[in-house]
């Protein structure tokens, strides 16, 4: 079995008062894939916040390549890219304009991001005329610059068409190629073979 380089052991988080997570327990090694499944209000948002460093654990530990991972969260942000709900992209800057600066500090090319994700014939698009299924694409090619080598994805495939999957898919292929790791909350099918699923149900959890 491959080593792991991302470990959860004995996880917990509150959100507010209420415990979502408790005992969270997993281990993904470079390559591999994890999909956080589960009812709505069952902890997969919180747990990918947890991941990414913007949530503090109530308890239990995240380990990376055995190390803490959050004993230094600047090193840490470096290694994570986050996907929320939102898109998070400005109306008034085109495309292509959107990905620039994600462009500069990655050292990826804007074009090629877009072309994976079938948006280069719309780069100097405004933002604001793109579909809601097109900001979406355009918020994962945004994935396609970044240099982390953790994904975190929050319902990734959200307004997205059969081709457009197919796409992300790729995309995940190509990512995991190169050593990286996919984590995934869905309620849909995702095109991440081999992925291992966790699900989470009211703070009880089975894994599968």
């Amino acid at each position: 079995m491959a080593e792991a380089l991302l470990r959860a052991e004995g996880l917990a988080a509150f959100r507010g008062e209420r415990l979502v997570l408790r005992d969270i327990d997993f281990s993904v090694p470079a390559g591999g894939a994890l999909l956080l499944a589960g009812p709505n209000g069952s902890g997969k948002s919180t747990l990918l916040r947890l991941l990414a460093g913007l949530l503090r654990a109530a308890a239990g530990r995240m380990l990376w390549n055995g190390r803490d991972a959050l004993a230094d969260l600047a090193e840490h942000a470096g290694r994570v890219a986050y996907l929320g709900h939102q898109d998070a992209i400005k109306p008034g800057l085109s495309a292509a304009e959107n990905l620039a600066f994600f462009a500069r500090i990655g050292g990826g090319d804007v074009m090629a991001a877009l072309a994976g994700l079938g948006l280069a014939d719309l780069a100097d698009l405004p933002a604001r005329m793109l579909s809601a299924g097109q900001k979406r694409r355009l918020a994962l090619a945004r994935l396609a610059l970044s240099p982390a080598t953790l994904w975190l994805l929050d319902e990734p495939t959200l307004g997205l068409d059969a081709g457009s999957v197919e796409m992300l898919g790729e995309m995940l292929a190509a990512h995991r190629g190169r050593g990286g790791i996919v984590v995934a909350a869905t309620h849909l099918p995702l095109p991440l073979p081999g992925a291992t699923e966790l699900r989470l149900k009211r703070a009880v959890v089975v894994v599968q």
